[in-house]
């Protein structure tokens, strides 16, 4: 993990051919994709400039709920989202923040650490599947 909760993971892939097969796993295990949003479009509509950086926002109720349940403040931090980026020297990355650190973040009961167990497994996979 690296600092404040973001974990980053290198990719061989470009932001967008990241993101197409992040989404295409997604869809593949019927998770729900709520949003793909293009932060260099959106610079670029207004004549500014910015390297590839693309979020993924996804999420199921089912793993979702339990955590609400929990404390109701996490859901300032669902649904989940994966960003795709480009650094500087053109590197491609995936960012995404850890579900332990969200659980202390908001003081989930530890009665839902089996759930967030299970969420960092599933985003670690998803991210290793997307850029390797």
């Amino acid at each position: 993990m690296s600092e404040d909760g973001l974990v980053t993971v290198a990719s061989k892939y470009s932001v967008k051919d990241t993101l197409d097969r992040l989404e295409a796993d997604l869809k593949a295990k019927n998770i729900k994709i709520f949003a793909r949003i293009d932060h260099a479009a959106g610079a670029a509509s207004v004549s500014a400039s910015l390297r590839a950086t693309e979020v993924l926002i996804f999420g199921n109720a089912k793993s979702g709920t339990p955590l609400m349940q929990s404390k109701q403040t996490i859901g300032i931090d669902l649904p989940l989202k994966i960003l795709g980026w480009q650094d500087e020297a053109g590197k491609v990355w995936l960012t995404y923040t850890d579900p332990h650190w969200l659980a202390r973040r908001h003081r989930l009961d530890a009665a839902v650490d089996g759930s967030v167990a299970v969420l960092a497994t599933v985003l670690s996979n998803l991210v290793s599947v997307a850029s390797a």
